[in-house]
């Protein structure tokens, strides 16, 4: 048989689109080509599939060979095609049986002597092969992740060789069984915090909720340590939301790493990141940091020290948990369901209102620095939370605060409340769900009225205030909103735009 069919997997997105690999063995003088859109390191893979054939000892046809990856249209990139192309050519050279081909999917890198080298996106591959009905071979670097995948059959192999005696029925392979350990991720504990009980408290009820915050006050208040404590009081992540976070990881250049399982990311990004960088993109989209934070969290230290175009490009996601990268020639869609965390100072030389009275900036020079965050995107932060200067006689006490075990505890009681009642956060409810969930009695409703009229409060604010008092509402276990629950909401949006 001079034509051989093999199937393999692209990434576009966060999507894995199947494609066939076609090897055809012609006559006229030896030539190799591969047609089918492919990139820089899929035409390499013509050296690497010749060498890795001659080590393995098997006979590389001197014929004119042609190989296609279908769809045409369809961009393929990096070394996993290396596999399949090597099945195909064996395949249509008679040097393998088609037969077993039909059955399975293959994605791997060819090293020169045969071995095969992990690759990128396994997991995401994975996802789609298994809903497909057919099992998946794979380098053995990549097959544990791969079998995360409850449905997923995944047969890890070392080498060409192992995978051509377990085509040929001589040395079947083994399956990939999950094999994990969920360990106890060593976040910093709430116990390290001196004073800041106000940032504390906003700090549970934006874990509590899935609300997005900010905070705001001078170098060394402790807003980056408040900030690294969030994940080690977030709820613990449920199976959907470990295998969504851990594809949009093994879709990184870093790839995913199995000791992270079930542990929440921690992105937390310099702020001369350039927009792609935060969003996605490339000629051939990737993720960026807030896919990469995906029911983590997102850290931006120094805020209006970004960009205000990078910033821009936030808001979207931060409403519909997705972002969109479009190019001339493709388009790209990623989940970004993350939690934003920011921090900034209160003025460019950051001691605007500090009890040592050093600052010195003049009204329009703090003006100019906090319009440096737009309106738009503050209006998106659920709480802004000033946090002060610690005094000196707190940072010098021994005693410890409160661990964060004891807060997640009460954020885990919360959430599992919000789940019964609405089944998600309160943070996803819809304007709808707004009103039937998070309506406050008689007296609640008064003062968000009058500090709608005061605060001069979006409808975009005024539905974040409620959505915040309800998950205040569900840490005390009330099932009502009552006044103090909305007051409470609307203290952690006074941060003003003006000195």
């Amino acid at each position: 048989m001079s034509l051989a069919v093999v199937y393999s997997r692209a990434l576009a997105g966060v999507e894995a689109p199947l494609v066939t690999v076609e090897a055809h063995l012609g006559n006229g003088l030896p030539n190799f080509t591969i047609v089918g859109l492919p990139e820089t390191e899929v035409r390499e893979a013509k050296d690497r599939v010749r060498a890795a054939l001659q080590n393995a000892r098997f006979e590389f046809p001197a014929r004119r060979i042609t190989v296609n990856l279908a769809p045409a249209d369809l961009p393929k990139e990096s070394g996993r095609f290396d596999l399949p192309i090597a099945l195909g050519i064996l395949a249509a050279s008679g040097q393998l049986p088609a037969e077993p081909l039909a059955r399975c999917e293959f994605a791997g890198e060819l090293a020169l002597t045969g071995e095969l080298r992990p690759i990128r996106g396994a997991l995401a591959m994975a996802l789609t092969a298994a809903r497909e009905g057919r099992a998946f071979v794979l380098p053995a670097g990549s097959a544990r992740e791969a079998a995360l995948v409850e449905r997923a059959t995944v047969y890890p192999a070392g080498s060409l060789l192992e995978v051509c005696a377990h085509l040929a029925g001589r040395a079947p392979l083994a399956r990939c069984e999950a094999s994990y350990t969920v360990t106890e991720d060593r976040y910093p504990d709430l116990d390290d915090i001196r004073g800041q009980a106000h940032a504390r408290r906003a700090l549970e009820i934006a874990a509590a909720g899935g609300h997005s915050m900010l905070m705001v006050g001078p170098p060394g208040a402790g807003k980056t340590m408040l900030a690294e404590r969030l994940p080690g009081i977030l709820p613990p992540m449920t199976e959907q939301e470990a295998l969504a976070s851990a594809a949009m990881q093994s879709l990184g250049s870093a790839g995913f790493d199995l000791s992270r399982w079930r542990h929440r990311p921690f992105r937390a990004p310099h702020h001369t990141a350039s927009a792609v960088a935060l969003v996605g993109g490339g000629s051939q989209p990737r993720p960026g940091e807030i896919s990469m934070a995906m029911h983590g969290v997102l850290f931006l230290d120094e805020l209006p020290e970004f960009d205000r175009r990078v910033l821009d490009v936030l808001r979207e996601p931060l409403e519909s948990g997705r972002i969109c990268v479009s190019r001339a020639a493709r388009q790209a869609e990623f989940p970004a369901r993350f939690q934003l965390v920011a921090a900034m100072n209160p003025c460019p030389c950051g001691y605007l209102g500090h009890p040592n009275g050093r600052c010195r900036c003049s009204p329009d020079q703090v003006a100019r620095y906090r319009a440096r965050v737009s309106g738009p995107l503050l209006d998106r932060i659920d709480l802004q939370v000033e946090v002060p200067a610690v005094p000196q006689e707190e940072l010098a006490h021994q005693g410890h605060g409160e661990s964060s075990a004891a807060a997640r505890n009460r954020v885990a009681a919360a959430r599992a409340r919000q789940l019964e009642r609405q089944g998600k956060a309160n943070v996803l409810l819809s304007g709808r769900e707004v009103d039937r969930y998070c309506a406050p009695d008689a007296r609640g409703a008064q003062v968000l009225k009058q500090a709608t009229a005061r605060l001069g409060l979006s409808a975009r604010g005024y539905h974040r205030v409620l959505k915040a008092a309800r998950t205040i509402a569900d840490l005390q276990g009330s099932k009502e909103i009552a006044p103090s629950h909305v007051a409470e909401a609307i203290q952690h949006r006074r941060f003003e735009r003006t000195p």
